[in-house]
């Protein structure tokens, strides 16, 4: 059921976030036409009814039938239809997919939210027009998603893009093991470069806990501890995206979540990229975000075609 296509000419996209649930109606050109959204229930049944209700609301506002994506934080495993990976716990084990497409009476599209960063800024983004472009998440964790010619790139295990779970490249002394991480590995990319692992590392040098963009705000403002703790980030944001390129190589890198509204954040990384990238010149731009928190309930409309 969830891989027909109903003739529309508009799509609906629902954002499943830790705090919102969100939905959009966009047009055939990106337009949006409706929004609405709601706070994140903590309980399943009342997530399907709030979902269902947010794409009913929009389709009223629109006054048109729509293809409805959504984008989720986790998977939905192709074997049995249940949601796997998903950090909103209540959501795991669900059939997730086909209570929404029973309780809204058409297929549904459903993707990890990473994924749906990456095709939105991928379609009429900072990435619009490249053919390989990688999205990365930089708030509480680190994620990514690849696509590839308009295709979300998931992979067999349907992890395609977690670059947050390998190791920090060219780990140093001072940085070996690394933090411990929920995945119950040291040394992850998330340890260091998510906004929680960016405020801890700030922690261990300086005996003081600051909030991300504290430490950011005195570090612009020249205080010397911050300028060396955000200059430790870029470095290892460099060093971490080189390992992707040196793989993946792709046309454009797209950043986004929290840590993305760094100041001179994508400069930074581009200026040291050729000290660790395994070529002679480094064409990849590393640039950030056109749609902002948008990104995800756009990407999730952009799962179906018109």
């Amino acid at each position: 059921m969830s891989t027909s296509h109903e003739p529309t000419n508009i799509r609906i996209g629902v954002d499943l976030g830790g705090t919102k649930v969100e939905a959009v109606a966009l047009d055939a050109s990106g337009t949006i036409l409706a929004r609405e959204r709601v706070a994140t229930p903590r309980d399943y049944r009342a997530t399907v009814d709030a979902i269902a209700g947010l794409v009913r609301g929009v389709e009223s506002q629109a006054g048109a039938r729509g293809t409805v994506g959504v984008g989720i934080p986790g998977a939905v495993n192709p074997r049995n239809g249940l949601v796997k990976n998903a950090n909103s716990t209540w959501l795991i084990g669900q059939p997730l997919r086909g209570d929404l497409e029973a309780e809204l009476t058409r297929p549904v599209r459903m993707e990890n939210d990473a994924n749906c960063f990456a095709l939105s800024e991928a379609v009429d983004g900072a990435g619009a027009g490249a053919s390989n472009v990688f999205g990365v998440i930089l708030g509480t964790g680190v994620g990514g998603g690849i696509v590839i010619d308009g295709k979300v790139i998931e992979g067999v295990n349907l992890i395609a893009g977690e670059w947050g779970h390998n190791p920090l490249p060219w780990i140093r002394a001072d940085e070996f093991p690394g933090p411990e991480c929920y995945c119950g590995k040291n040394g992850c990319i998330e340890t260091f470069l998510s906004g929680p692992g960016f405020e801890s590392d700030f922690t261990a040098k300086t005996g003081r806990r600051l909030a991300a963009k504290a430490i950011v705000d005195a570090a612009t403002a020249g205080e010397p501890a911050a300028r060396d703790a955000l200059a430790r980030y870029h470095d290892r944001l460099a060093r971490a995206l080189s390992s992707v390129i040196n793989l993946l190589d792709p046309d454009v890198i797209v950043l986004g979540g929290g840590m993305s509204n760094t100041p001179g954040l994508a400069a930074a990384v581009s200026e040291r990229l050729p000290q660790y990238v395994f070529s002679s010149s480094v064409e990849t731009r590393v640039v950030g975000n056109r749609h902002g928190d948008s990104s995800g309930v756009r990407g999730a409309a952009w799962l179906w075609p018109l």
